[in-house]
């Protein structure tokens, strides 16, 4: 990947300060960053001159020595950087600004502590100069200038699937017995947020947080797995921990410490820092890596009908879903647990289908087959990734990984690199957030991670006001597999769990908009596509949403009440707006549009959406940068607009 970057010192060649304190700014001068290493590395953060990190305390502790206790600066450089990054799979925009403010702190004892800044937010992480291995300890406790209200999500462990709901809590009210796992919303007195979270994590577990005194959140990690119990067929337990987090290189740079910082929260759905921060492209040829949506059998339960075949796990349902792809401009279908001989054997398929017939029949109808596959499997298999590549198969999901320890970064790190090698794309299911993964290896276009669309299968949790937390939270890290397309639809007052039929709470229309507003290299249509041919007008405006884009625009947003966002994909713009169970209404101005008319088609909650979930308005009219967009949300509702010339 080839950038265009504009380096220019601020501090001539190389200057060396051996002073205690430094301070770096954001480019637009918004951000301060104060750092103060007398006693150890401290820093505080704040925005506008408001002090959101009070002091945060950090450390690394090799084979038990604390680096930054007593340790001697050398020198201290500045930089600015300003380039333009082009991502392969672009999820928000095909061009991103990359500008900050960077300074770095050298120490006699052979280690750095590098901060940058940006507009939107600041990142430190430690780069060491050691020979050999070394067991690796990290310490952070951010302590914060207020008792502030936050979005967490909390575990008992390390352990789960981290599709747990955001609970709204103060700091001060954080279960000091449970884990945080990251990202972590943290709202200001004076509305500003901060996202905190995590990049370029490689070869070193995940970083969690929980309570520690006052206003302070400590770090803490999974240690490193000494022993492994496997359970079943899927899953795992660390039996035994070490005493440290991570074995690895003293010679190397550690993951990012990242705050998204933003005024509004319309600037921290835009945030495309953990992308930035990650390592650039390990695979060098990516033309083969083709984003898509993605037909799929689970969630409807391969519920067909109204065909002349029984419907199930067999030749001819899975030609049907090809045909209902083909038909809609759908890349892919995936084929999900079932299709192979057994769980734990996915070498062979299961008898009771064709699956060479159906790979072959679906790239008659250009449309390609991803399967399914448990983790421990593909482990204990790792052979049929090349195997994958002999067939014809496209890609992965692998599943139920459900750990975040530095054994299991690394499991997913091989996985992507064969599975590059082998040109299939990989989705991550039962996951961790994305950390830059899908930008070191673009074919990772997808991470589960959050509390999706299944749960509505047995669980009422999966509420308007829940999708409206997560763009603002899980999303900033990276393409989120949620699997929207309900197209039985029902007020949260009147939703019932139903496993083998499912619905969604909200508006058919908030249905719609999740396509433009929820990011995903790889698209689920969730639903079945029996109840898609009988929803002709909403499936069509489905099938007309790409997943990629070149340009984002979120134009009204707050975190779990509203948000509308306008993406572009060439000349065409798509305007989608999600809303919690309060009525709202918005007047969008089309300014950003190019000269003369165009032609919108809208999907609009209709006149009793209030009433009945499912009913909406399609209608068309011309539009122009003049014009002004009159958006009205039902409880629960949702719109969604496509503007072409």
């Amino acid at each position: 990947m080839k950038n265009l970057i504009a380096i220019l010192c601020l501090l001539c060649g190389g200057f060396t300060s051996l002073v205690a304190q430094h301070q770096i700014t954001s480019p637009d001068q918004k951000i301060a960053v104060n750092i103060d290493i007398s006693d150890g590395i401290q820093f505080s953060v704040a925005l506008n001159g408001e002090r959101f990190i009070k002091n945060a305390q950090v450390d690394l502790h090799f084979n038990g020595e604390a680096l930054g206790t007593g340790a001697k600066l050398k020198k201290a450089n500045t930089t600015e950087v300003h380039n333009t990054v082009i991502p392969v799979v672009a999820l928000k925009e095909s061009e991103i600004d990359n500008h900050f403010n960077r300074l770095t702190l050298s120490f006699a004892n052979k280690f750095n502590v590098e901060f940058r800044v940006f507009n939107n937010g600041i990142a430190y992480r430690f780069v060491t100069d050691r020979k050999g291995n070394v067991e690796v300890n990290e310490m952070a406790n951010f302590e914060f200038a207020g008792n502030f209200k936050t979005w967490a999500t909390s575990i008992d462990d390390f352990v789960g699937s981290y599709e747990n709901e955001y609970e709204q809590l103060n700091i001060a009210d954080f279960d000091p017995e449970k884990n945080t796992y990251l990202p972590l919303l943290i709202e200001h007195t004076k509305g500003y947020k901060m996202l905190l979270t995590e990049a370029d994590i490689f070869d070193y577990p995940h970083m969690f947080l929980k309570k520690a005194e006052g206003n302070a959140l400590e770090a803490t990690f999974p240690p490193y797995p000494l022993e492994t119990e496997f359970i079943g067929d899927r899953a795992s337990k660390v039996t035994k921990g070490a005493d440290y987090i991570a074995q690895t290189s003293g010679k190397r740079s550690f993951p990012w410490r990242l705050m998204v910082l933003t005024e509004t929260d319309a600037q921290l759905a835009e945030a495309n820092l953990v992308y930035l921060l990650a390592r650039e492209s390990e695979v060098e040829e990516t033309g083969w890596i083709r984003p898509g949506r993605v037909s799929w059998e689970w969630w409807n339960a391969s519920n067909l009908y109204g065909v002349d075949f029984e419907a199930g796990l067999n030749t001819e349902s899975y030609k049907y879903y090809v045909d209902f792809a083909a038909k809609n401009g759908l890349e892919y279908i995936l084929m999900d647990e079932g299709w192979s001989l057994s769980t734990m054997d996915i070498s062979q398929p299961n008898p009771t289908l064709d699956l060479f017939e159906i790979i072959r029949y679906a790239k008659e109808k250009n449309v390609r087959v991803i399967l399914w596959a448990s983790w421990r499997a593909i482990e204990n298999q790792f052979f049929v990734l090349a195997r994958y590549k002999e067939w014809g198969v496209a890609g992965i999901k692998v599943d139920f990984m459900d750990r975040a320890d530095q054994w299991m970064v690394n499991f997913y790190e091989k996985i992507a690199r064969e599975a590059a090698l082998n040109h299939l794309l990989v989705d991550f299911h039962g996951a961790f957030k994305p950390n830059g993964l899908h930008r070191a290896f673009p074919n990772v276009v997808a991470y589960e991670g959050v509390r999706g669309l299944e749960y509505c299968k047995w669980s009422n949790t999966v509420t308007p006001e829940h999708n409206l937390t997560i763009p603002f939270t899980r999303m900033v890290c990276g393409p989120m597999d949620y699997t929207p397309g309900a197209m039985r639809n029902y007020h949260s007052e009147e939703f019932q769990p139903n496993f083998a039929r499912p619905a969604s709470q909200g508006t058919r229309c908030h249905q719609l908009g999740l396509f433009i507003v929820f990011e995903s290299g790889i698209q689920m249509l969730a639903d079945s596509p029996s109840n898609y041919e009988k929803e002709s007008e909403s499936t069509a405006f489905i099938a007309s949403v790409p997943n990629t884009w070149d340009e984002t625009r979120v134009l009204e947003a707050k975190v779990g009440e509203y948000i509308v966002v306008a993406r572009r994909k060439g000349s065409d713009w798509f305007i989608g707006a999600l809303n919690n169970n309060t009525e709202r209404e918005f007047n969008i101005d089309l300014t950003f549009l190019p000269d003369g008319e165009k032609k919108a088609v809208i999907m609009q909650d209709g006149l009793n959406a209030n009433r009945y979930a499912e009913d909406y308005l399609r209608l068309e009219k011309k539009v122009s940068n003049h014009s002004t967009l009159d958006i009205k949300l039902a409880k629960g509702g949702g719109y969604a607009a496509r503007i072409t010339n």
